[in-house]
């Protein structure tokens, strides 16, 4: 039963069907946020369609960058043989 699935997340030949579900899941989201009613919000922020995706977005992207610059600049990472 899994075998299927995996074929379909795995095979290249997959690829063009797998991004157009992908961007039908996407086009259904931001269509479904804007069926959302905005009545609980406490912010101004919080009333804007799409804002919760954006803020967890850019988030996700300024950790990235984050742990790059810890990993790379401040010294964290160290060198693939180092424990040899």
């Amino acid at each position: 039963m899994i075998k299927p699935v995996v074929g379909f997340f795995g095979d290249e030949q997959y690829a063009r069907p797998r991004r157009r579900l992908f961007y039908l899941v996407l086009f259904l989201i931001i269509v479904a946020d804007f069926l959302v009613s905005r009545d609980h919000a406490e912010y101004l922020w919080e009333r804007l369609p799409g804002w919760s995706a954006a803020y967890g977005f850019g988030s996700c992207v300024l950790l990235i960058f984050v742990s790059k610059f810890l990993g790379h600049r401040a010294g964290l990472m160290r060198r693939e043989d180092y424990y040899d």
